[in-house]
């Protein structure tokens, strides 16, 4: 339970707790009712542990062909617009602890949803926040994480000459994630529209104008952004469980590769009891424009005997 939810279960108490007192003897069952409804929430607020987090908060505001200054924004636009920001937020969120499956519906998804909390003006949109405590990745919680995510994403991909900053902010978002990151980009350019995002304290992104949004789009094409599976043989050199990384050199080659441990490994720990020991493993292998590989580790290693064949 988070602390807004917390909050509006001790309004509620309260609000019961003077009516009771009001209520005239004669209200027999009026009065039997409320003091079933006081003891349903005394009984939440018992079990459920306090999450004092401030839930993850992100203000979405659009301009452009779809809006009329801060008096209103076209229904279908909007709907369409915030529905895929939601999605993609939601889609990137999931996949931060669960390997996702090409299609087919998201896990654990009720864990990462947004709700529109507020408009928010400056030019129109929506103030939007998590609506639950969700799971927590190093004591931020996934939709946090994927709303950084997103915005580095976003101002990384209207620089187009750094292929560089634009790989290290795609390596490790989920292909599928990527996917809904770009159709939102898509809708804003096909609706001429232009959006800015203001996550909490940090720095502000906004795209200044339509010619930004379309690089964008560009920058995140398939024809940019080129991601393969592949699986090959080595050895580890070791992995850093903290921050998710790890070494390996691959037979045949001279050069060790870094990459980061992706959610398909619960325990990066165990790598550093294989050290040296011939494995097979299948890694996710992206490139940005003439940018150097990046590499995420989808599963646990197969790990192989001395005299096994390749």
């Amino acid at each position: 339970m988070n602390h807004q939810e917390r909050l509006h279960l001790l309004s509620q108490q309260q609000f019961l707790q003077a009516r009771l007192v009001a209520m005239p003897d004669s209200a027999r069952i009026m009065r039997i009712n409320t003091e079933s409804w006081l003891r349903s929430i005394a009984d939440r607020l018992a079990e459920a542990p306090v999450d004092e987090r401030e839930p993850a908060r992100v203000h979405l505001t659009f301009r452009g062909h779809p809006v009329r200054g801060s008096h209103g924004i076209l229904a279908n636009f909007a709907m369409k617009a915030v529905n895929g920001f939601s999605v993609a937020v939601t889609t990137l969120a999931a996949s931060l602890t669960t390997p996702l499956a090409s299609g087919g519906p998201l896990p654990n998804k009720e864990q990462h949803q947004l709700l529109i909390t507020n408009t928010a003006l400056g030019s129109f949109g929506f103030e939007l926040e998590e609506s639950g405590s969700g799971q927590l990745l190093e004591e931020q919680s996934t939709i946090a994480v994927a709303l950084e995510s997103t915005r580095k994403l976003l101002q990384c991909s209207i620089e187009p000459d750094n292929d560089e900053l634009l790989a290290d902010a795609v390596a490790g978002i989920d292909p599928r994630a990527l996917d809904k990151i770009r159709d939102f980009v898509k809708t804003l350019a096909e609706n001429e529209a232009t959006c800015a995002l203001q996550i909490g304290e940090r720095a502000p992104f906004q795209f200044n104008n339509l010619g930004e949004v379309r690089t964008s789009l560009d920058r995140l094409s398939n024809d940019n952004v080129r991601s393969e599976e592949q699986g090959v043989t080595g050895v580890f050199q070791g992995a850093l469980p903290g921050s998710r990384t790890f070494e390996f050199k691959p037979e045949g080659d001279r050069l060790f590769i870094i990459g980061k441990i992706g959610p398909g490994i619960v325990d990066p720990d165990e790598i550093n009891d294989h050290l040296q020991q011939r494995a097979h493993i299948k890694w996710l292998v992206t490139t940005v424009g003439r940018g150097r590989p990046r590499y995420v580790l989808l599963e646990p290693p197969a790990w192989l005997a001395e005299d096994s064949a390749d």
